[in-house]
């Protein structure tokens, strides 16, 4: 039995997506010809992982792919139109909690919970993380809440043998930071290594790093909103929220 040849056409497109941000260059772009639907969606896939959401869009036939990307450009109207006909799940309640928090709307956390519910109904672990990673964002005020909220996440990557999440750690260093600056920066580090170049957690572990100049350049070269990093200017408490320590305490 001949065996096919592994299909190397988008390598060229994975080479360009993955360049570090310096270098990068979102208008030079393309995509190879003569490629399939599935191969054109698993293009769009790469290009939003890589921080080139525009591309995504122009790409991109599925609407919760083009939601996401919306989300990226700070679009959370646009965002909403993409996700009107879909069917309730995780992934869309998750995309209109995210469309809601950036729109600053009070039922934003309300949305996340019910994002995280359904996750959990429907066993999708990758949902269930982002949900309790949006839901942290809005506890920062509560720092305690937040890394109980966190917990979940990180117990989740756990049990099912994956590596924490870089988004999650990166908003993990944020609200570690609020207790202890040292452990936030050390998380930070971490969840730097494992992000994506032009990615929010990129963005969110340098600013917790204290580099905001970087931050800034990554953002910008992939067309990141600035209210995906609103949250960490959430005031600190005044009083101690708890001391009861979680997985999220390290």
């Amino acid at each position: 039995m001949t065996v096919p040849l592994p299909d190397h056409r988008l390598d060229p497109l994975r080479a360009a997506l993955s360049l570090p941000t310096p270098t990068f260059r979102a208008a030079d772009l393309s995509l190879p010809a003569g490629l399939t639907a599935a191969q054109t969606e698993e293009a769009a896939a790469l290009a939003l992982h890589w921080g080139a959401p525009r591309a995504a869009l122009a790409w991109s036939r599925e609407s919760l792919r083009r939601a996401a990307a919306h989300l990226r450009l700070g679009d959370p109207n646009a965002a909403r139109a993409e996700l009107a006909a879909e069917a309730d799940s995780a992934r869309v309640a998750l995309l209109r909690a995210r469309a809601a928090a950036l729109d600053s709307q009070p039922e934003a956390d309300q949305q996340a919970a019910q994002a995280r519910i359904l996750a959990r109904q429907e066993g999708d672990s990758a949902a269930l993380i982002a949900a309790v990673t949006l839901l942290a964002e809005g506890q920062q005020a509560d720092p305690y809440a937040a890394l109980r909220t966190l917990a979940e996440g990180l117990k989740v990557a756990e049990i099912t043998g994956q590596s924490a999440d870089p988004h999650l750690l990166a908003v993990l260093a944020h609200t570690q930071a609020r207790l202890n600056v040292r452990k936030g920066q050390a998380t930070a580090a971490k969840a730097l290594e494992r992000s994506a170049p032009r990615s929010p957690a990129r963005v969110l572990a340098l600013l917790a790093l204290a580099r905001p100049d970087d931050a800034h350049a990554e953002a910008q070269a992939g067309d990141l909103h600035p209210r995906w990093w609103a949250f960490t200017a959430a005031p600190m408490p005044s009083t101690s929220a708890g001391t009861a320590r979680t997985v999220a305490d390290g």
